[in-house]
């Protein structure tokens, strides 16, 4: 049975029809008519009783339940979050903010350069702040800073703030003693955006699916993705006593395009799996032994033959970015944890079909395509991934 929201003038000739069936009488049609401003008045209140009791309806299903804040009753609660706490998921991830160490010239050696002292990169707009004193005693010295805001009002968190060794940071002001401009010589910590609501939204729903169990693979997933910055984990049975998990990180935390995580985030990792958030070691079983090892990309080049279409540009463009979420959403497949339909399975059909979507929408046609991965051609059968494999699109050709 399906509920159907009445608007504010159906409402009014409801009340409208039951009265003039009750009284045995039409109601005048003058629009200031006392039993018409009353019909009126009320198909407004029912209409808001409507609109709140299907928004409270959809608080109880996490798949529907909004992630903004809102007051009943001087309460303040956001569903979705209520449900993420309830079920052991906590607050969404919040932005994090990098650190960095930068290479000072010092220009006369004397003094201190003080703590807080702010510089700007002039290219992402961030300003950060030195951490602690540095005395100027060398030629150069080294000192370490935090991102702490931005153009966007967003203090300085999230990937934003990340710079590559060799860049430039320069000092807001000019200072005694010291040159204007700075230069990256390591990221201390690489910074990562904050969760979205659908990646909050997708990481309750995991949990609901893949309660804790005391040691099975959903509980070393769970565990391995609590890090800031980590989004996959893949658990695998290896030799008696062993576990292998495989760990994927954000381009953005990471710095790494392919998402394989730093030495300090597989330490992470490892931490999550041993120790509980009170730092108590109440997660791994004690007879398992842990290995957090990286993921590992398989590249497949794709060559297109036949290809014959009028916006040629526009259709190669979309073609490359179809690709890249198909063979980005591809994942190995872990009976008993994943959930289908499977990733794993890398097929010419399935590359086929990307394209094909792409093309005919152009109004375009295409003879044929062929995938090859380390020179070897993918038949027209299957590929599966394999243990800790991940799938990306290498070069793309048109014969």
């Amino acid at each position: 049975m399906a509920l159907d929201n009445q608007t504010t003038q159906e409402i009014n000739n409801i009340i409208i029809s039951q009265l003039e069936s009750s009284l045995g009488q039409t109601i005048p049609i003058l629009p200031k008519a006392f039993i018409r401003v009353l019909s009126k008045v009320l198909g407004g209140v029912f209409v808001i009783l409507y609109k709140y009791g299907g928004w409270m309806f959809l608080q109880i299903f996490v798949k529907t339940a909004s992630i903004n804040e809102t007051v009943i009753n001087g309460i303040t609660v956001a569903p979705l979050i209520a449900w993420g706490r309830l079920i052991g998921v906590g607050d969404p991830v919040k932005a994090t903010n990098a650190e960095l160490e930068i290479q000072i010239t010092v220009e006369n050696q004397v003094g201190t350069l003080q703590s807080n002292s702010q510089l700007v990169n002039s290219d992402n707009g961030v300003t950060y702040i030195t951490i602690g004193d540095v005395l100027l005693n060398a030629p150069t010295v080294t000192a370490t800073i935090k991102a702490v805001s931005d153009q966007s009002d967003g203090g300085g968190a999230g990937s934003i703030g990340n710079l590559e060794i060799g860049d430039t940071v320069t000092f807001a002001n000019p200072l005694p003693n010291v040159s204007r401009d700075t230069v990256v010589t390591s990221q201390l910590v690489t910074a990562s955006d904050a969760e979205t609501p659908d990646e909050y939204r997708q990481r309750v729903i995991d949990r609901f699916q893949k309660r804790p169990q005391g040691g099975a693979y959903a509980d070393y997933e769970i565990w391995g993705e609590e890090p800031v910055g980590i989004i996959n984990v893949y658990p695998y049975t290896g030799s008696p006593g062993i576990v292998n998990v495989y760990a994927e990180a954000t381009p953005e935390s990471s710095g790494d395009p392919d998402g394989y995580p730093t030495t300090a985030q597989l330490q992470e990792v490892s931490d999550s799996i041993e120790f509980d958030l009170n730092g108590l070691a109440s997660r791994r079983p004690a007879n398992s032994f842990v290995n957090v090892l990286s993921i590992t990309r398989v590249q497949f080049n794709i060559e297109i033959f036949g290809l014959n279409v009028d916006d040629e540009a526009t259709v190669k463009s979309n073609i490359q970015a179809g690709l890249e979420e198909y063979f980005l959403n591809a994942e190995p497949y872990i009976p008993g944890l994943s959930i289908l339909p499977r990733k794993d399975i890398i097929t010419s059909a399935g590359v086929a079909s990307v394209i094909i979507d792409i093309v005919s929408s152009a109004g375009g046609v295409f003879s044929s395509v062929q995938i090859t991965k380390d020179g070897d051609t993918i038949p027209s059968t299957i590929y599966a991934l394999d243990e800790g494999e991940k799938a990306k699109v290498g070069t793309i050709t048109y014969a």
